[in-house]
C-alpha cells in the first residue's frame, strides 16, 4: 500500500478508515524483555505461520485521538487511561504488560512524526491512533506467548457517524461476550464474535447492534464499538452496569461531566423492557465520542426515544461539553488533557 499523501486529503470528507501514514512505532519482547522499540517507516509486520496471534488470537488493543485546537496545538485526551486499560487487557490474555509511561511516549511519538496529518480543527475530524500487541510466538498447542510486537499505527479520520444524528439500531439475538469472559478486555475476539450480528442489523437498515446481558437476555450491555446511555424521565443519567462490557473511558468521563452537570448518574441495570421510562439514548466510545440513538428495534417493536431527525438536549450538552473539552474549546478543569509537544 502507497503512503498517504498530504495534498490528496480532503479534510472535510475524511470518512472512517485506514490511510498509511509515514510513520508508525514498533518494539519487540522477547528474551524476557522489552527491546529497544522506537519509529518506523515499516507499515508491515511479518510473523511465523503457526505465531499465537493468527491462531489463538492473543491480541489486545486501544483506540485513542489527537485533536488539533483553535490556535493549532495538538492535544491527546486521557492517555495514561488507555495504557491502564491496556495492561489490564494484557492481564486477561495472559500477554507481558507494556510500561504505561512508555506507551504514552510512543502514543506522542507518533503524533508528533504524523503531526501534519492531524486534521485541522473546526473539521471535526482527529488523529485516531491504534496501538496494539501480539503474541508472535510459533505454537501448535493453546498457550501463552513467550515473545509479543508492540506497535502503534494512527491514521486521519473524520466523524464516525457524521453529525450528531440520531441512528436505528436492533437489538442483537447474539451475545458479544459471556458473563465471565474478556467482555472487559479490549481484545480481538470480542470484535470478530460481533461481525455476524453488526452485518444482520446493516443488512436490516439499523446501523448497528446493541447486546443485552448474557445471562438473562434482560439488561442492556452495550454496542458493537461503544457503551449505552439513556435519560430518564426524571432527568437522571443512567448507564449499565455489567461484568462483560468494556470499561470505556469515555464513559468514565462522561460519568463526571454528568454529575457537574447535576444529572446524577448511576450504573445500574437497564431492562430493555422498559424503554418508555427514558426520554433519550445514545452511544459513546473514542470513535463515537457521543452519537444519539433515535430509535431501538427489539424482536420487531421499535421504541423512539427523542426523536430520529435531532438530538435531545441532554444528549447535545453533553457532547458539546465532551467534544469543547478534547478539542481545546471548552476549560479542561479535570486535567484530561495531555499536549503533544
Amino acid at each position: 500500500m502507497a503512503k498517504q499523501k498530504l495534498e490528496d486529503l480532503d479534510w472535510t470528507n475524511l470518512g472512517f478508515a485506514y490511510r498509511d501514514l509515514p510513520y508508525s512505532y514498533n518494539e519487540e519482547f522477547k528474551d524476557g524483555k522489552w527491546q529497544n522499540g522506537g519509529l518506523t517507516t515499516d507499515s508491515s509486520l511479518t510473523f511465523n505461520e503457526a505465531a499465537e496471534d493468527l491462531h489463538y488470537g492473543q491480541e489486545v488493543f486501544e483506540g485513542m485521538k489527537a485533536y488539533r485546537t483553535k490556535d493549532g496545538k495538538i492535544q491527546l485526551f486521557r492517555p495514561n487511561m488507555n495504557a491502564k486499560r491496556f495492561n489490564n487487557s494484557a492481564d486477561r490474555l495472559v500477554m507481558e504488560r507494556y510500561p504505561e509511561d512508555k506507551f504514552v511516549d510512543a502514543v506522542k511519538q507518533v503524533v508528533k512524526a504524523n503531526a501534519d496529518f492531524v486534521p485541522p480543527y473546526g473539521t471535526g475530524g482527529s488523529l485516531y491512533i491504534r496501538p496494539f500487541m501480539v503474541g508472535t510466538e510459533p505454537l501448535v498447542g493453546v498457550s501463552p506467548s513467550s515473545t509479543y510486537t508492540f506497535h502503534i499505527y494512527a491514521t486521519p479520520v473524520g466523524a464516525y457517524i457524521k453529525g450528531l444524528h440520531p441512528m436505528p439500531y436492533m437489538v442483537s439475538k447474539y451475545d458479544r461476550a459471556a458473563y465471565a469472559g474478556t467482555g472487559q478486555a479490549k481484545t480481538a475476539g470480542n470484535y470478530a464474535g460481533s461481525l455476524l450480528a453488526a452485518k444482520e442489523a446493516k443488512d436490516n437498515g439499523f446501523a448497528g447492534e446493541l447486546y443485552l446481558d448474557p445471562r438473562q437476555h434482560k439488561y442492556i450491555d452495550e454496542f458493537g464499538g461503544a457503551n449505552f446511555y439513556a435519560i430518564g424521565k426524571d432527568g437522571k443519567f443512567y448507564t449499565p452496569k455489567s461484568h462483560s462490557i468494556l470499561p470505556s473511558i469515555t464513559k468514565k468521563s462522561i460519568l463526571q461531566i454528568a454529575k457537574d452537570l447535576g444529572l446524577d448518574p448511576s450504573e445500574t441495570n437497564i431492562d430493555v423492557n422498559d424503554l418508555d421510562e427514558y426520554t433519550e439514548a445514545g452511544a459513546m466510545g473514542t470513535a463515537a465520542v457521543i452519537s444519539p440513538v433515535g430509535s431501538l428495534t427489539n424482536n420487531g417493536k421499535k421504541h423512539v426515544f427523542y426523536s430520529e431527525t435531532e438530538p435531545g438536549p441532554v444528549t447535545q450538552k453533553l457532547y458539546d461539553t465532551l467534544f469543547g473539552i478534547q478539542s481545546g474549546d471548552v476549560e479542561d478543569k479535570y486535567g484530561w488533557v495531555v499536549p503533544v509537544e
